[in-house]
């Protein structure tokens, strides 16, 4: 249980870092993504993105 939570604490973090480049592509305005505004600072969570990618490259991976 605690992988899994250290895996999606790490692959939210990743996300939430690369959101300006990946808004760009449209990942990060689905259904479920959440943008935080507190003073002035935007603090985006993109579980719906997580979800989707992480479905994306498990396919992937079994086609391989």
């Amino acid at each position: 249980m605690l992988r899994w939570i250290l895996t999606t604490f790490i692959a939210l973090s990743i996300l939430s870092a690369s959101m300006p480049w990946m808004k760009k592509l449209g990942i990060g305005r689905l259904p479920g993504d959440f943008t935080l505004r507190l003073f002035g600072r935007e603090y985006p969570f993109p579980f719906m993105s997580t979800i989707l990618l992480s479905i994306i490259l498990s396919l992937l991976a079994r086609m391989l």
